[in-house]
C-alpha cells in the first residue's frame, strides 16, 4: 500500500470513529426529553424513559454504528486466520458503509421530522427539549461522516450458499414483521408519529437494501417463491385480526387495496406496454356504474339485479369495451398526442356521466347526484354489511371487503404476472422499448396496444364493481383527473412494471394522505415535494427491475457492471480457511 494509500485509508478510519460518535449520541439522546408537553408525539417528556418511538431512534443509532464498527474491523479481520477470516470475508461481501448512509440519512431526517413535529403540536421551538436537539447533533455528525465515506462495489450477498431453511425462516419472520409495523403505524392517530413510523420503516429498509441483505432476500424469495407468495398472502389474511375491529383502519385498508388492484391494471398500459394514459381513472367509474345500477339499490335505473359475479364480468367487459373503443381510432398516436388524448377521454367519462340525469341525456345515472344507497353484498347468506366474530375478534363490514378484495387482488396478479412471462408480456416490453424495431420484428404493434388498454381496463372494472358496495354511493365527481394522476404516480413510484412495487406505491399514495388530513392545507405540496425528491435521487422507482435501473442510470458504469455480474448469476462457495 503506498503512503497516499496509507493515508486516505486513515483518513476514512477516522471519519468512522466520527460516524461511530455520532451514532452514540443520537443514541443516548432517547434517554433525555424531547419534548416540553406531554401532548406532542407519542409523549416524549421524560428523562430515562424513552417512549417507542425514542426506542426507533435508538434501533437506528445501533445498527448505524454496527455498520461503522464492521466496516472498520474488515481489514483486521481479513488480516487474521482461521474463522476470524472466515468472519472477515463474510463481511466483506456486505455494503456497510452503504447501510450506514442510508441510516444516516434515516436519522437525520427522523430528528429534523420530530423538530418540526413538535414545534407543530405545541406551538413553537420553545418547547423542545435537550433531547431533540442532541438528537439532530448526533444525526448530522453521522450523516457528514457517511457522506464523506466511499461506498464501494455494491454487496454481492446471492453468492453465499443456499441454506433453505435459514432463507424461509427469513421470508417467514420479515413477513411477520411486517404485518406487525403496518398494524402498529396504522395505529397512529397523531399524523406526525405516523410519518415518523414511516421514516424508521424506510431508514430499515434503507439499510437492508443498502447492505446487500434485501438483494440476499430478494434472491431467496426467488428461490422459494410458492413460500414467498403463500406467506405473503397470509400476513394480508391475518392483518384484520389485528386491527381490534377498527372500521377506520380496514376502511382505509380496503380502499389502498382497491386502488392497488386499479394501478396494477395500469400497470399493464403503462408498465409493460408503455403507453402513458392519464384517463384511466373512467375504466374504475365504469366498473363502478355499471355495479351500481345492476345493483338493488332503490335509485338503480335498470331493473335487472344478477349475481354479483355476473356483474363483476359485466363491469370489466363494459369497461374493457370503452378501453378498444377510445383505443382503436387513437393508438396510433403515442406519446404526449397519446396522453392529451386519454386525458381528454377521462373527462368526456365523467361529463357524460353528469350529462344522464335525465334533463340533458336519459335518465341513467341520475347525473351529478349518482346513484346512492347501495347495498351490501350477500354471498350465499353472508352478509358483507355484518360483523362477524371469529377467534373473540369482531370484524367489520370494511373486513369483509378487504377479505373479498383479497382474493380479486390475487387474481389480478396471477393475471398479470402471467401476461407479464408469456409470449404476449415479450411483445409489450418490446413496444415499450422501442416500437419500430418491435414491428420490423414482426410484433403486431397496434394489436397489443389494443390488448393492453381492453387488458388493463378490464381489471380496472373488476375493483369499480366492488368499489360501489364499498363507497356505498356513485358519483361521477370521484372520477376526476387528479385520481388518474394519483394511479399514475403509483406506478411510477413504486416501480414501472413490477407488482410489488405498484403495490407499495399505492399503499403509501393511498395511505399518507390519508393520515395526514391534519395538514389539509399542506398535505398535496408536502407530497409533490416527495415525488420531486424521488424522481431525483431514485427515478427507476422504490422497487424497480434491473431493465429499468440500467435505463435511468445509463451513465453509471458500476450499476452496468453490478447487473452483468448478477444476471445471470452463479452460487460460489466461500473458500475454505484453515482451522
Amino acid at each position: 500500500m503506498t503512503a497516499s494509500a496509507t493515508t486516505r485509508q486513515r483518513a476514512y478510519n477516522v471519519e468512522r470513529i466520527v460516524g461511530l460518535v455520532g451514532g452514540l449520541i443520537f443514541a443516548v439522546s432517547a434517554f433525555f426529553p424531547w419534548a416540553y408537553g406531554h401532548e406532542a408525539l407519542d409523549d416524549m417528556a421524560y428523562f430515562g424513559s424513552p417512549s417507542p418511538l425514542q426506542w426507533f431512534a435508538v434501533v437506528m443509532a445501533l445498527a448505524l454504528i454496527n455498520c461503522l464498527a464492521a466496516s472498520l474491523l474488515e481489514p483486521t479481520l481479513n488480516n487474521s486466520t482461521g474463522f476470524l477470516k472466515l468472519l472477515g470475508r463474510i463481511s466483506k461481501r456486505f455494503g456497510w458503509i452503504r447501510g450506514a448512509r442510508a441510516l444516516a440519512i434515516g436519522m437525520l431526517a427522523y430528528a429534523v421530522l420530530a423538530i418540526l413535529a413538535v414545534a407543530l403540536e405545541l406551538n413553537g421551538l420553545v418547547n423542545l427539549e435537550m433531547g431533540a436537539w442532541v438528537a439532530l447533533v448526533g444525526a448530522g455528525i453521522a450523516f457528514g461522516s457517511s457522506m464523506m465515506l466511499p461506498t464501494g462495489r455494491a454487496p454481492f450477498l446471492e453468492r453465499i450458499p443456499s441454506y433453505p431453511v435459514l432463507e424461509i425462516a427469513t421470508i417467514a419472520l420479515l413477513l411477520m414483521g411486517m404485518l406487525f409495523a403496518s398494524a402498529y403505524a396504522l395505529s397512529q392517530e397523531d399524523g406526525g408519529t405516523f410519518l415518523m413510523v414511516l421514516v424508521f420503516i424506510g431508514a430499515l429498509a434503507g439499510f437492508a437494501i443498502g447492505s446487500g441483505f434485501g438483494s440476499w432476500v430478494a434472491t431467496a424469495g426467488r428461490r422459494h417463491r410458492t413460500v414467498l407468495v403463500s406467506s405473503a398472502f397470509l400476513v394480508a389474511f391475518l392483518f384484520p385480526f389485528t386491527q381490534n375491529g377498527s372500521d377506520a383502519n380496514m376502511s382505509i385498508a380496503t380502499q389502498v387495496l382497491i386502488f392497488a388492484a386499479t394501478a396494477v391494471g395500469l400497470n399493464i398500459v403503462v408498465g409493460l406496454a408503455g403507453l402513458l394514459d392519464l384517463g384511466y381513472i373512467a375504466f374504475l367509474g365504469a366498473g363502478a356504474f355499471t355495479a351500481a345500477v345492476l345493483s338493488e339499490s332503490a335509485f338503480a335505473t335498470i331493473n335487472w339485479h344478477p349475481p354479483f359475479i355476473v356483474v363483476m364480468l359485466l363491469s370489466g367487459c363494459i369497461s374493457a369495451t370503452l378501453g378498444l373503443i377510445i383505443g382503436s381510432p387513437t393508438l396510433r398516436v403515442s406519446g404526449d398526442y397519446l396522453a392529451i388524448v386519454t386525458l381528454a377521454f377521462g373527462e368526456i367519462f365523467r361529463i357524460t356521466m353528469n350529462n344522464l340525469d335525465g334533463s340533458s341525456g336519459p335518465n341513467l345515472v341520475h347525473g351529478s347526484s349518482g346513484i346512492p344507497a347501495i347495498p351490501n353484498l350477500n354471498f350465499f347468506g353472508f352478509d358483507f354489511g355484518q360483523s362477524h366474530v371469529v377467534a373473540g375478534i369482531e370484524l367489520g363490514r370494511f373486513a369483509n371487503y378487504f377479505f373479498l378484495m383479497l382474493v380479486i387482488m390475487s387474481i389480478i396478479i396471477l393475471v398479470f404476472t402471467r401476461l407479464n412471462h408469456s409470449r404476449i408480456g415479450r411483445g409489450w416490453v418490446a413496444i415499450r422499448e422501442d416500437e419500430r424495431a418491435a414491428e420490423a420484428m414482426g410484433v403486431n404493434v397496434f394489436g397489443l396496444k389494443l390488448l393492453a388498454f381492453a387488458g388493463g381496463a378490464f381489471l380496472a372494472g373488476f375493483a369499480g364493481a366492488v368499489k360501489a358496495h364499498v363507497d356505498v354511493s356513485v358519483v361521477p365527481d370521484q372520477y376526476v383527473f387528479l385520481e388518474s394522476a394519483f394511479l399514475l404516480a403509483a406506478i411510477v413510484l413504486g416501480g414501472m412494471g413490477t407488482v410489488m412495487g405498484v403495490l407499495l406505491g399505492a399503499t403509501l399514495l393511498k395511505l399518507v394522505p390519508e393520515k395526514l388530513r391534519f395538514m389539509s392545507d399542506y398535505r398535496m405540496l408536502i407530497f409533490g415535494l416527495l415525488m420531486v425528491v424521488m424522481m431525483r435521487f431514485r427515478p427507476e422507482g422504490i422497487i424497480p427491475n434491473q431493465r429499468r435501473a440500467l435505463e435511468f442510470h445509463v451513465d453509471d458504469e458500476e450499476l452496468v457492471e453490478d447487473v452483468e455480474e448478477r444476471l445471470p448469476y452463479e452460487f460460489v462457495e466461500f473458500e475454505e480457511v484453515p482451522a
